[in-house]
């Protein structure tokens, strides 16, 4: 008989296991956790998170010789206290709502360090924007632009525009996830022509200071040759921009999308030897197309908090369906992790109390919810004593959870604790059933 142990080693630093057989993250003992924060519990490891921002900066600093810049993707996680750590570690941000640039604000994020996505910003959204003083706007198309030229005319400024292009290239993960094909809903295509178009009217508008351009491929890549093609197109385009309109663009955004691994079956990426790789590409590209290499920019975010998140779950019940299969349920599913139902995204799950005892029960790991979809990750090994009280793991659920929670069935929201220096404390409270009717009428 093997253990979980046994059969796989851990696929994250920060998760190791008592002499007891419990499971520890962060060097602190989850059993313990579920007790004292109750279940479903998001946890955090603030000193990970840390770690990755640091990681990013210093190989972006070396790579391009103090030339570029890494914004936290907050659409991963947000809350005000990533957004407190990301002010710290001297990270900057986007952000893709009104939402979570309030969200920013409230945790006294600079602003100015701030850049806002998204494909459809409403006029109210622009104005808010401009009220917090966003620095950038990543604006995806010509209406966009003209509805920034016309609230920075009417506020007597310039504003700060990337313009987003999509360069053509698939980077081959999920669908849902791949932004950078032609067909995309998101930024200009530079093969239809469309991305010079919106250039050109850029450059025309008196209160629009065009700064460069961004692109974002996709996410959940395991190496750089998607970067690598992708910032072909984009520096071959800027060439192209600076001969045909004496445009010369000060930035180019990569975006974001190294990936995490979820289960052991993924690579490790070496972070700083991927963007040491892109910078050598780009440096010597741009030096065969005759420009100056703008300023370079970086979006992590799931690879920021992915792997510095973990979920633990109470299961109930045990169902064995004699010849077919057997579902163990837990107190939590698709409201807090729905990307096993949108993506059938692949997870490490573990009984968090029995880590040295065989798995030998195959199950299917399912939520609460009255939804047949409901399901965490099919196909889980768990020791054969998994039963009711027993406290369930989730592993790298830092990016995409929380940000992706819903109150589906009425069911509340779980807390967010953070973890550090061997203590832990509540980032963001259990939201409680009387939450829920808050805003009836």
């Amino acid at each position: 008989m093997t253990t979980v142990l046994e059969k796989e080693k851990m696929i994250c630093s920060n998760l190791s296991v008592s002499p007891e057989g419990r499971l520890l993250f962060a060097g602190q003992d989850t059993v313990e956790l579920a007790k004292r924060y109750g279940t479903p519990l998001y946890l955090l490891d603030e000193d990970r998170i840390r770690e990755r921002c640091r990681t990013y900066l210093d190989a972006v600093n070396d790579a391009f010789d103090g030339n570029g810049r890494v914004l936290y993707a907050s659409k991963a996680a947000s809350f005000k206290r990533i957004y407190e750590i990301m002010k710290e570690e001297g990270m900057g941000t986007d952000v893709v709502s009104s939402g979570e640039i309030c969200t920013a604000v409230k945790a006294g994020f600079p602003m100015e360090n701030a850049f806002f996505h998204s494909n459809n910003k409403t006029d109210a959204d622009i104005a808010y924007a401009m009220d917090q003083g966003v620095g950038y706007f990543v604006a995806d198309n010509r209406e966009e632009l003209t509805a920034l030229e016309a609230e920075a005319a009417r506020r007597g400024l310039t504003q700060k525009v990337l313009l987003r292009l999509t360069p053509g290239i698939d980077p081959h993960t999920y669908a849902a996830i791949s932004t950078g094909k032609v067909d995309s809903k998101f930024g200009a295509a530079i093969e239809t022509g469309q991305a010079e178009e919106l250039t050109a009217c850029a450059l025309t508008l008196p209160h629009v200071s065009l700064q460069g351009f961004h692109c974002h491929v996709g996410s959940q890549v395991f190496d750089s040759d998607v970067y690598l093609r992708a910032s072909d197109v984009m520096l071959t385009f800027i060439a192209e921009m600076k001969a045909g309109y004496g445009y010369t663009a000060a930035m180019l955004d990569l975006g974001g999308g190294y990936g995490v691994r979820y289960v052991a079956s993924h690579p490790e990426i070496d972070i700083a030897a991927n963007i040491r790789q892109v910078a050598a590409h780009m440096k010597e590209k741009a030096a065969s197309l005759g420009i100056a290499l703008p300023t370079v920019c970086f979006e992590p975010g799931r690879s920021i908090v992915a792997d510095a998140g973990l979920t633990l779950y109470t299961a109930g019940t045990v169902k064995e369906i004699p010849g077919f299969k057997t579902y163990v349920s837990v107190d939590g599913g698709m409201t807090d992790n729905p990307r096993y139902a949108l993506y059938g995204a692949p997870y490490t799950l573990y009984n968090a109390e029995k880590m040295n005892e065989p798995a030998e029960l195959v199950c299917s790991v399912v939520g609460r919810c009255c939804e047949s979809g409901d399901i965490i990750q099919e196909n889980v090994s768990l020791p054969s004593s998994t039963g009711r009280g027993s406290v369930i793991a989730c592993l790298t659920t830092g990016a995409y959870h929380y940000s992706m929670a819903s109150n589906y069935n009425r069911l509340p929201r779980p807390p967010i604790v953070m973890l550090k220096d061997g203590d832990s404390y509540v980032a963001v409270r259990r939201e409680t059933v009387d939450d829920l009717t808050a805003l009836d009428v």
